[in-house]
């Protein structure tokens, strides 16, 4: 089996540092081997990407947001574990924020942008618990924000 680091090369992911957060928060926290990661808000071109699902933006685009979360994510998680997201257990719980109108019902379908390619960088470890909840506003406008928390080895 390939590793953490030979998948994302494959799937031509370079992970990002560490975001600067825009409030007071630390990124991560780190308890025992679980590590909590701060919701992580869908960026386009480096800037908020800005939507709402059922009105502006379809299923497809917040699935891609979701993806590009997945990929911020994973470079948070790297950072908590100093560079070696060989030391990742397994990703326990994703809870996914989409942005979307009173009638849209899709938010699992965006969700699974992040879910996916979880499952693909991380094989059997990349399979977790999961919630999805369609919300009326996120930060700065965001069409979807995804916290996780991922058990760890020292």
């Amino acid at each position: 089996m390939s590793s953490v680091q030979e998948r994302l090369k494959s799937l031509g992911i370079e992970l990002p540092p560490v975001a600067i957060p825009a409030a007071a928060y630390a990124p991560f926290a780190r308890t025992g081997n679980l590590v909590f990661l701060s919701g992580h808000i869908a960026k386009k071109d480096g800037k908020p990407w800005v939507g709402q699902l059922g009105r502006d933006t379809d299923t497809a685009t917040g699935r891609q947001a979701a993806r590009a979360i997945a990929i911020e994510l994973m470079g948070t998680l790297s950072a908590a574990v100093g560079g070696d997201l060989s030391k990742v257990v397994r990703i326990v719980k994703v809870m996914s924020l989409v942005n979307s109108t009173p009638e849209y019902t899709e938010q699992h379908l965006v969700t699974n942008g992040c879910s996916e390619l979880l499952g693909e960088v991380f094989g059997e470890a990349g399979k977790h618990a999961r919630s999805a909840f369609g919300v009326a506003q996120i930060p700065m406008g965001a069409c979807v924000e995804i916290e996780m928390i991922a058990e760890v080895r020292d």
